[in-house]
């Protein structure tokens, strides 16, 4: 099966959402990541959820977890509203390399799919045709599709 019959509907972010929107989003929406959108519409990163708490926990804590115990529950809450003044813009690190994306054409194998996921270490690629965004693929249903048994792979 392609890529483009395996993507479904995704909800995405952009370079200007709020990055308390955004970390919102992945909550309430239970996603395994967030698909972050350029100003042109396509992919410009893909954050696997763990990647959206850095947006939250202060630098200093993430190079020395042990400081997180100086933080009380009060303390935590008052970090997180000081992102609904920051765009994800604001608080992405450093775009590496744009060829290193978990993006996939829409006519990718499964096993193109798994290989790109595997190597970029991401619970989800985004999935284009050309300059559009189609969808997405999460781990769980590629899962579900490569162990199905019989003809439907």
């Amino acid at each position: 099966m392609l890529a483009a019959q395996l993507a479904r509907p995704y909800p995405t972010v952009t370079l200007d959402t709020g990055a308390l929107e955004a970390a919102r989003i992945l909550a309430d929406g239970r996603l395994p990541g967030l698909i972050v959108l350029d100003d042109t519409g396509r992919p410009y990163t893909v954050l696997p959820g763990s990647q959206v708490l850095r947006f939250i926990v202060p630098s200093y804590v993430q190079e020395d977890p042990s400081l997180a115990r100086a933080y009380d529950e009060a303390s935590a809450d008052a970090m997180c509203d000081e992102l609904s003044a920051r765009s994800v813009r604001d608080v992405l690190p450093k775009r590496k390399d744009v060829f290193d994306l978990p993006v996939v054409d829409s006519d990718a194998t499964s096993m193109e799919i798994a290989a790109v996921m595997a190597a970029q270490r991401s619970p989800i690629v985004a999935v284009v045709d050309g300059s559009s965004f189609l969808g997405a693929i999460t781990v769980s249903a590629l899962l579900v599709h490569l162990l199905a048994p019989g003809p439907e792979r």
